[in-house]
């Protein structure tokens, strides 16, 4: 079979590809010289990468509704940052459990964006889609991303004087396996796709590139345990990790397909040739964070 050449698109998006994977690498090994420099687990690096692409994101969804039903943009993109901020504390030495934290800041700010419609309030005018769309663009990106940002605290706090690349293979995990499986699945579908999994959703994607991708991320996964630290276990069950986790990612990618169908819209923004906007790039790894937070969690639990 004769492969496709490649096109001006596909030598964009592998051009911005490497260049986001660099960053998202230079991030967690700044963090870790500055955590071993200093002995504080501040992370600095990290919360400067998730709070402004989560503000990216917030505002990338405030634009894709209509103007009318549209949440004030305050709200979604401070509720996330402060969803996001109180994850830090962890770093203090209090008493703190970070995600009760986010649970009690999230519910403050469900109270602010029905404070805010009853104050503004004359007659119906969308105020429940308002609130609906508000708090849920604050669950999206601010509630789902700080599950990613606490295993880096948990794994630290648990194997502190141990191994202190734990939490960085933790967050490379959770951010890596799930992109290589859409860049998997991107590049098998170009060269074998045939059958469409979800035509109506994300018309290009295929079953053939779906196998790809969740083959490229169990072997990511495989080798990110063997080569940093191994806290999924052996290979087997590394393997599990990387086709679940990947799976669920593809699971995210459809989920903001169908928010953007939904706004009749085919990329979030153009803010990143190749990708679309801030969105279109961690659609994938919102979905992942969770179920890898479980995941990790329940495995270094037992």
């Amino acid at each position: 079979m004769t492969l496709p050449a490649p096109s001006s698109e596909v030598r964009t998006r592998l051009v911005m590809g490497t260049i986001l994977a660099i960053v998202a690498v230079g991030i967690l090994v700044g963090d870790f010289v500055i955590e071993l420099t200093t002995g504080a687990p501040l992370y600095p690096c990290l919360l400067v990468c998730v709070v402004g692409m989560a503000a990216l994101a917030a505002i990338e969804m405030h634009l894709l509704l209509s103007e009318r039903l549209r949440p004030p943009v305050w709200l979604t993109v401070g509720g996330c940052v402060c969803v996001l901020l109180s994850v830090w504390p962890a770093n203090l030495g209090w008493r703190y459990e970070p995600m009760r934290g986010v649970v009690v800041v999230y519910a403050f700010v469900v109270l602010v964006a029905f404070l805010h419609e009853m104050a503004r309030f004359r007659e119906p005018d969308g105020s429940i889609v308002r609130i609906a769309l508000g708090t849920f663009i604050v669950a999206y990106l601010g509630l789902l991303p700080a599950f990613l940002v606490d295993l880096r605290w948990y794994y630290s706090m648990r194997t502190r004087g141990d191994d202190p690349l734990v939490g960085v293979t933790a967050l490379m995990l959770v951010i890596f396996v799930p992109k290589s499986c859409d860049i998997g699945a991107y590049f098998t579908g170009r060269a074998f796709g045939k059958h469409r999994m979800t035509p109506h959703l994300s018309p290009k994607k295929t079953w053939e590139g779906l196998a790809g991708g969740l083959a490229l991320s169990m072997l990511v996964a495989v080798l990110l345990n063997r080569v940093m630290s191994p806290i999924l276990g052996d290979d087997l069950r590394a393997a599990a990790f990387g086709v679940v986790i990947g799976f669920v990612g593809v699971l995210g990618d459809l989920g903001e397909s169908l928010i953007k169908r939904d706004c009749g819209k085919k990329d979030a923004a153009t803010m990143l040739p190749g990708f679309g906007g801030v969105l279109d790039v961690i659609d994938s790894i919102l979905f992942a964070a969770p179920v890898a937070w479980v995941w990790l969690r329940l495995g270094v639990q037992t």
